[in-house]
């Protein structure tokens, strides 16, 4: 068992930026890749970014390369996204993912066997 808790939500400007946690605990942070998704009302729940289980490789969707960055602290088993010049369209319940059992994809939620209860991020016009 993982169990995950996200925290950094809150409400920001166009522009602004925000840092996101997820604080893992349970099994051996360091030998599981991380992602991040987020839900818009309405909408399905999409891919953000994954960081594998050394850091050492990342992956994005379109929609955020260049303005948000995953990491990872394995010495804390604590997943970070950093959010840069958010956009309306970034607002979203954001939900950190543990990818224990190594799906061999990153994308899709099925990928992921466990998640946190998520934090709201809401980016103002």
């Amino acid at each position: 068992q993982v169990q995950l808790v996200e925290s950094g939500g809150g409400l920001v400007q166009a522009g602004g930026s925000l840092r996101l946690s997820c604080a893992a605990s349970g099994r051996t942070f360091s030998r599981y890749a991380m992602g991040w998704f987020r839900q818009a009302p309405g909408k399905e729940r999409e891919f953000v970014a994954r960081v594998s289980s050394s850091g050492r490789y990342t992956y994005y969707a379109d929609s955020v390369k260049g303005r948000f960055t995953i990491s990872r602290d394995n010495a804390k088993n604590t997943v970070y996204l950093q959010m840069n010049s958010l956009k309306p369209e970034d607002t979203a319940v954001y939900y950190c993912a543990a990818d224990v059992n190594y799906s061999g994809s990153y994308y899709y939620t099925k990928d992921y066997d466990y998640w946190g209860q998520g934090t709201q991020v809401t980016v103002s016009s």
